[in-house]
């Protein structure tokens, strides 16, 4: 703990080298501050993390706020993590990961005048949040429900596999998504399911990521698609090193291991955190759950130079099919 709260003063301290100039909404003294707390895997991790800090540095870069961000140890580190930053005055803080959330009710009631975010934000049934608190959540099981599809028209072996993270109801949207997509295609298709533990450190280790993807792919699977932060990236290694094909989640992964990622599930955290600064801001941050997926630019499929030509016309045109179903309510997709 003092270890973690040390290095969280350090970082404080040092945080502000570049040059920012946006001020706070009212006239208020100093330049507008965010704080960003990452979760398991931290910055670095290709994926989850990454796409948040993406989000932070583009608003860094549009708006001209100042930032810093680091990454908490122990679980009792995230709600200290927190009260350090709402103590330094910052005027938005964002927590990365559905494990800030209990963290978050205390410390946004504690601090009324910060606004807090929380990605992944696990909330409760019929609950409430503080006017200062945004729970961002994602319709994961819309964008997975897509890869399915792709994957169930790319597969040669009729196989297909899924890598969980942490076994949680939140990772058995990604499951449940893909699954259905795959039956949209193929009703009587097979997938195999693992999931790579029952604790946070399920989402960092790359390790088992690589072990249960090349189990999968020993017994004939040969598409995977992941759902589980760095572990992942032990999975996009299995399909390079076995010339098998994985599907990347959260960032866009595709540049990962050309010819071998089919394609990527992208999690808009990015555009979700960008819109969170953006709105505390300009003033009209509002608190309480806010959901994003197909049809707001929270959830996409990703095709680019690294992947494009292993996406026909065909497959795309049965995705968008898929895609515009969805959205209009055509297609529901089931969450478990």
């Amino acid at each position: 703990m003092m270890k973690a709260t040390a290095l969280l003063l350090a970082v404080l301290v040092v945080a502000f080298a570049a040059g920012c100039n946006a001020t706070r909404e009212g006239g208020g003294s100093g330049a507008f501050r965010v704080g960003m707390v990452f979760d398991v895997g931290g910055k670095g991790d290709k994926s989850f993390n990454d796409s948040a800090y993406r989000g932070l540095l583009r608003a860094a870069d549009d708006f001209g706020v100042e930032h810093t961000e680091f990454e908490p140890g122990q679980d009792a580190d995230r709600e200290t993590g927190l009260r350090k930053l709402a103590q330094a005055d910052y005027d938005v803080i964002i927590g990365v990961g559905f494990l800030f959330s209990e963290a978050m009710r205390k410390v946004a009631v504690d601090y009324p005048n910060v606004s807090f975010a929380c990605v992944d934000f696990d909330a409760r049934p019929d609950e409430t949040l503080p006017p200062n608190l945004a729970g961002l959540t994602f319709r994961e099981e819309e964008g997975s429900f897509l890869v399915g599809v792709l994957a169930a028209m790319y597969t040669e072996t009729g196989r297909l596999g899924f890598v969980g993270g942490m076994d949680i109801p939140l990772i058995h949207k990604f499951e449940a998504g893909y699954i259905a997509g795959a039956r949209y295609v193929t009703p009587g298709i097979s997938t195999t399911v693992a999931y790579a533990g029952t604790t946070p450190q399920a989402f960092a280790d790359p390790a088992k990521g690589k072990e249960l993807a090349l189990l999968q792919y020993g017994r004939g699977v040969d598409v995977i698609y992941h759902a589980s932060g760095s572990t992942g990236n032990g999975v996009i290694e299995a399909a390079k090193e076995v010339n098998r094909y994985a599907i990347g989640v959260d960032s866009n992964q595709n540049y990962m291991a050309p010819g071998n990622v089919l394609t990527s599930m992208v999690k808009r955290v990015d555009n979700a955190v960008y819109r969170i600064v953006q709105s505390a801001l300009e003033g009209i941050f509002e608190g309480g759950l806010r959901e994003f997926g197909l049809a707001d630019d929270g959830i996409a499929y990703a095709v680019d130079q690294y992947n494009e030509d292993m996406i026909t016309d065909e497959m795309i045109a049965r995705v968008e099919e898929a895609k515009a179903a969805i959205v209009a309510g055509e297609i529901i997709v089931p969450k478990e």
